[in-house]
């Protein structure tokens, strides 16, 4: 595990409105809103045969909840073409499922204010369970449309290799 560099000088945490999404080497157009990564482990209760009447507690099983990515909808169709590789309504039988490929890693960049790479987190062997392609449409509303994803996945780390940059200043004319 890397060693940690602490700058003295920060003292704000880091902003939730800068960040960019990553799957097959490239960044994904326009994604707007990330939920949160959470994992949770059950906890497993025993007990000795000597004790009275208290549980112990240890550690079970880990799960990982899933992550939704929303973006206004473009010409892009990198959503779709990934929920299709899960299911393809009409690619006849036997096809239905892209099992070489319907799974991918991702990579989930936070960057601060000055836009350099601040934080960075690997999602492993990601799939969509749910493509939303259309929100509701109101003639009487007035914003962007918007389409999600939700994606299953199987755990997620840190990227420890992601240093804290120096931070940038600027220097007043002479």
């Amino acid at each position: 595990m890397a060693q940690f560099t602490v700058n003295p000088r920060r003292f704000d945490p880091y902003k939730n409105f800068k960040f960019r999404v990553k799957w097959d080497g490239r960044y994904v157009a326009g994604v707007s809103k990330v939920t949160g990564l959470k994992r949770t482990t059950e906890p497993v209760k025993h007990r000795d045969g000597g004790d009275a009447s208290t549980d112990r507690k240890s550690p079970g099983r880990t799960s990982y909840e899933a992550i939704t990515l929303d973006r206004g909808i473009t010409h892009d169709t990198e959503f779709e073409k990934w929920a299709n590789k899960v299911w393809n309504y009409g690619s006849g039988l036997g096809a239905e499922v892209s099992l070489k490929d319907f799974r991918k890693d991702i990579t989930i960049e936070v960057y601060n204010e000055a836009g350099q790479l601040v934080l960075a987190y690997n999602v492993f062997r990601c799939w969509v369970s749910e493509f939303q392609a259309l929100p509701d449409l109101d003639a009487n509303a007035n914003a962007v449309a918007l389409e999600h994803i939700k994606l299953e996945n199987e755990g997620w780390e840190r990227d420890y290799a992601v240093a804290e940059p120096a931070e940038p200043s600027f220097t007043e004319p002479a």
